[in-house]
């Protein structure tokens, strides 16, 4: 089960923490990733963490403004966005696929949450 947490209404410029809480799936044995999609678009990875304390991926729109982390013992796995409009404004959805993964798209995972809505506005 994965279960998303943290989205709402932010400022543009303001920081935001997405958790999605993890039961059933192992970090040692699966990956990991954070997608949106926008209405009207496709649904896209944001960052990706790869089994076993692997490899992490962003999107190029991502870098250096969303971290991924983790932590392993309460099976949490966050996404702390510096957010810039209109672009950040999606459904956010966690998301898990056994083993490791090669890049952060939404056809290498399984497992989905449910989403959860993020707003940049003033």
């Amino acid at each position: 089960q994965l279960v998303e947490s943290g989205g709402g209404l932010v400022q543009p410029g303001g920081s935001l923490r997405l958790s999605c809480e993890v039961s059933g799936y192992s970090f040692d044995s699966y990956s990991i990733g954070w997608f949106r999609q926008a209405p009207g678009k496709e649904r896209e990875g944001v960052s990706c963490m790869s089994s076993s304390g692997g490899r992490k991926n962003h999107a190029d729109s991502a870098k250096g403004r969303f971290t991924i982390s983790s932590d392993n013992v309460k099976n949490i796995v966050y996404l702390q966005m510096n957010t810039r409009p209109p672009e950040d404004t999606a459904m956010y959805l966690c998301a898990a696929v056994f083993g490791a993964t090669i890049f952060c798209t939404a056809i290498e995972f399984v497992y989905w949450g449910q989403g959860i809505p993020v707003t940049v506005s003033e």
